[in-house]
């Protein structure tokens, strides 16, 4: 039975850890490999990124697998986050040999972050060492294959759209080939979700035949987007951040190859992408449990469906979001705006 979920790839788990009120809006989400890692790749599109070990995955370098990836709230200063994950790891054993003794391990847990900043009302309030091993703590605990929960949780927390309310959002699929693969997003995007003439969102139009909202609800939501924008400062400094997995074995070469097609995902469901006010960033994992060589075919199969499971991802985040409207701004979600059908 599958989840629609990150998850249905065996062995990773997530977990989030999000606080709001008093000042916050923000958060982490860790996904967590299997116990020996899983080969790991990125690929840093967006003009602005704050990101930590990412250079390990380089496949020239020596690291092959990572045992977590690391998404999370608080720009730069949430990286901290990674700290937490890096503790709790060690304390397990769980990382790269650097010895004899067992425990000598140093864990390299790659990271990315989006920017909320000041959204729940203060700037200084943004993940640390300890929300960071709150969100591996909660992977862990979670059952094998359990649904993800998406919207405004973890590094979704405080995320932001295109002036709509963003989120987590995950998704995935089983090929003919019998390989799973599954994305999981950050939607927090300089650029729109929402195509401004129709009020649908760019991802929808991928996904077949859409209904359009009709003109006096999109009027409406128009206006009340214009309204939200004229409260909120400073101009946006946003990030779409997505990990693709697979079960399928694939080289640190093939999983970079995945994590870059995987950014045309964010480009059909929005628009612009990549700006220098961005950081978009997609990590690819691999955990090997089914070879490609009996399937010539299964990697390009792997490269399409990684792109257009994070477009899926992408809407169900933003489809998923509640509204927000507090001390550091006014962010409607597009089910107030235009209904959840």
């Amino acid at each position: 039975m599958t989840v629609d979920a990150l998850t249905d790839v065996a062995g990773l788990r997530v977990g989030h850890a999000s606080r709001s009120g008093g000042g916050w809006l923000t958060g982490t989400t860790v996904v967590l490999a299997p116990e020996g890692g899983a080969v790991a790749a990125v690929d840093v599109r967006g003009g602005g990124p704050g990101t930590k070990e990412t250079d390990a995955l380089d496949p020239r370098n020596v690291v092959r697998t990572v045992e977590a990836v690391v998404l999370t709230g608080g720009s730069a200063y949430g990286l901290d986050a990674a700290s937490g994950v890096m503790a709790w790891l060690e304390e397990r054993g769980r990382g790269v040999p650097v010895g004899t003794d067992p425990a000598h391990v140093v864990p390299v847990v790659p990271a990315a972050c989006v920017f909320d900043l000041g959204r729940g009302g203060d700037f200084r309030a943004r993940p640390d060492a300890a929300m960071g091993r709150a969100a591996v703590e909660a992977a862990a605990a979670s059952e094998p294959g359990a649904r993800v929960p998406e919207g405004g949780v973890g590094a979704g927390t405080g995320a932001v759209a295109g002036g709509l309310k963003g989120g987590v959002g995950t998704a995935s699929t089983v090929l003919g080939s019998g390989i799973t693969v599954a994305a999981l997003v950050v939607a927090n995007a300089a650029g729109s979700a929402l195509d401004p003439e129709t009020g649908v969102l760019y991802g929808e139009l991928y996904q077949g035949r859409v209904e359009y909202p009709p003109q006096r609800v999109h009027e409406a939501a128009r206006r009340r987007l214009a309204e939200a924008a004229a409260d909120n400062a400073p101009p946006p400094l946003n990030t779409t951040l997505a990990v693709v997995a697979t079960d399928a074995d694939l080289s640190k070469a093939q999983a970079q190859k995945l994590a870059g097609t995987a950014h045309d995902g964010i480009a059909r469901a929005v628009r612009p992408v990549h700006l220098l006010h961005d950081g978009d960033t997609v990590f690819a994992l691999a955990t090997g449990a089914r070879p490609l060589d009996a399937h010539p075919l299964a990697l390009n199969e792997i490269l399409a469906a990684g792109a257009d499971l994070v477009t899926r991802a992408i809407v169900r985040a933003v489809r998923a979001a509640g509204s927000v409207d507090g001390p550091g701004g006014v962010w409607p979600s597009y089910g107030e705006l235009y209904g959840t059908a």
